[in-house]
């Protein structure tokens, strides 16, 4: 299977237990974006999301949030290939934390594969679809951000759909992303709204 056609499982095993050999030098993120670069938009967010489903010592959106929206901006912009700063790029990933992240969605992600593959492909690439799921990833990465109470799992699942998208290249997965990400933004808007004329009206 080559880096242009690898699915997600695929993918999660390369990174979680390298290529079977022993001496396996420790990847980078921008290595493995170089090296999977047909797909590299897709890795990039699923990295991103890791910390949705590995839990870290700091607010994950504050750490996935950034990067998603990072994203975002570049598929805006139409870049072919996700640009990282030379830090996070150097940065090499904890194949345990990728083994982990493997193991809890491996259900989940054994039942997308069958039924993810390539397909209305036009709504990966073509530039006005491209330049949609930017800016949903924009606004998405936003809202990850915020200390929002119990939203990184829900944002995880949401973006978890955006990456198989991309590194699937599948269009039907992408219009159910997109969706659920509309579906996302507008039940954070209006609870927010609830909130702040409750808000209003007790302290108003």
């Amino acid at each position: 299977m080559t880096p242009a056609e690898i699915s997600t499982r695929a993918l999660l095993d390369v990174l979680a237990d390298g290529n079977g050999e022993a001496d396996d030098a420790p990847m980078t993120i921008g290595g493995v974006l170089d090296h999977f670069r047909a797909r590299a938009f897709g890795i990039f967010l699923l990295i991103a999301v890791l910390p949705a489903f590995v839990p870290l010592p700091v607010g994950a959106g504050a750490v996935s949030g950034p990067l998603v929206s990072l994203a975002g901006l570049q598929m805006l912009v139409l870049m072919a290939h996700p640009w990282v700063p030379g830090f996070l790029s150097r940065r090499p990933l904890s194949r345990e934390g990728m083994a982990r992240f493997r193991n809890r969605t491996s259900r989940l992600l054994r039942w997308l594969e069958k039924i993810s593959r390539p397909r209305t492909e036009w709504v990966i690439d073509h530039p006005a679809a491209r330049l949609f799921t930017g800016l949903l990833l924009v606004v998405l990465g936003g809202l990850l951000a915020l200390p929002i109470p119990a939203t990184n799992y829900p944002f995880g699942l949401i973006l978890l759909a955006f990456a198989i998208a991309l590194i699937e290249r599948d269009g039907r997965m992408m219009l159910v992303a997109w969706a659920l990400g509309i579906a996302q933004i507008v039940v954070l808007g209006f609870f927010s709204g609830q909130a702040a004329a409750w808000l209003a009206d007790k302290f108003g």
